[in-house]
């Protein structure tokens, strides 16, 4: 720690020598109003300069949202300075709503300044809601999306992540263009192509949006559809694979395309059909949506054909932009917010042809 660093911290001028008190009186004073300038108001000054984010998921279980806490955890750590240090506390909701919001209150008992919430059900937020208003925290929900009504409750609510249709529209138009391309994905040649779709959960509004805009949209290219199955896997892997071992059983050489809401229901598609020890050639043709690092690279070996890239970078830092904005009492970020609460990150399309471009 450097003599200008204590001035600022201890903000007492005991510790210099009455030599040249005068000089490093108006040397503290120049690096304070630089400081105020560029960082934290009053508030953050009187708490240490210490900012803390506490980071609530809906489980320990999901790859993409693990993914993401953890870009977000890195980012909050580069943005620390001299100045500001920032603790970040990461806990999950092990997929129960009543206990994330004891999670939530121990946090802010605990005395965090901001909340990044990945609810467990979207359509009970009303609780952690109610508890941060009363003690004034501000609440960034991401990658599940309150509903419009619970997020105009209060000016301190915002919301972080992506547009499930758009997502459903990208993955139809990738299938179609795969089945345009390769007239072979029709085994049996009958006109038809007949599919599974793996969804993520029953009423979950993102697995409801992606399977519909999906098959629409595959309809609208002129695609002619024969639905053998929907199944849901609650966005899991090894369930996925349950699932499908079942349908391989069933239909087998029949399936012709399998859809999945995410990445990790594809991976576990995958694992079924090679323990099921068929040619790889024989395979139906398998599409996601996240961009997962194993489903990258499942199709940079061809045994998915494509996947919707949902940019958890691009979520991670404005998370965590946003956060000590907050915090520090500024504004700029929240002016490109719609309706100054929303911020939609993109999607992209990644196929066989652009794979690489994604692939750390």
């Amino acid at each position: 720690m450097n003599f200008h660093y204590m001035i600022i911290w201890k903000g007492s001028y005991i510790l210099m020598s009455k030599k040249n008190r005068k000089r490093r009186s108006m040397i503290a004073v120049i690096l304070l109003i630089a400081f105020l300038i560029t960082g934290c108001e009053d508030k953050s000054v009187k708490r240490d300069h210490i900012i803390r984010i506490g980071v609530v998921t809906y489980t320990q279980d999901d790859p993409f949202i693990n993914a993401m806490t953890d870009q977000l955890k890195e980012n909050l750590k580069k943005m620390e300075t001299d100045h500001m240090k920032i603790i970040t506390t990461v806990k999950n909701g092990d997929d129960n709503q009543q206990d994330q919001n004891e999670i939530v209150e121990e946090m802010i008992d605990a005395g965090c300044d901001v909340l990044c919430v990945n609810l467990v059900d979207r359509t009970a937020p009303s609780r952690i809601i109610r508890m941060a208003k009363q003690e004034d925290i501000p609440v960034l929900f991401f990658n599940r999306e309150p509903v419009r009504e619970d997020l105009m409750q209060w000016e301190k609510l915002y919301y972080i992540g992506c547009n499930a249709e758009q997502s459903g529209i990208m993955q139809g138009e990738i299938v179609a263009d795969y089945i345009k391309n390769h007239p072979e994905v029709d085994k049996n040649q009958d006109g038809k192509i007949q599919y599974i779709l793996l969804e993520g959960e029953a009423g979950h509004q993102d697995a409801i949006s992606r399977t519909d805009y999906s098959v629409k949209t595959l309809l609208e290219q002129g695609i002619d559809l024969e639905k053998l199955s929907y199944q849901f896997a609650d966005w899991n892997r090894g369930q996925a694979e349950n699932r499908m071992s079942r349908l391989i059983e069933q239909y087998g050489d029949e399936i012709e395309l399998v859809i999945s809401n995410n990445d990790e229901m594809a991976l576990g598609a995958v694992a079924a059909w090679q323990k099921a020890g068929y040619d790889c050639r024989n395979w139906p043709v398998i599409f996601g949506i996240d961009g997962l690092d194993d489903a990258l690279e499942a199709i940079k070996t061809g045994k998915m054909k494509g996947t919707v890239y949902n940019d958890k970078e691009d979520q991670a830092m404005e998370l965590a932009k946003l956060s000590v904005e907050i915090v520090c009492g500024k504004d700029t970020n929240r002016k490109h917010l719609k309706e100054g609460r929303y911020y939609v990150s993109e999607y992209c399309r990644v196929d066989s042809s652009n794979v690489d471009c994604f692939l750390k």
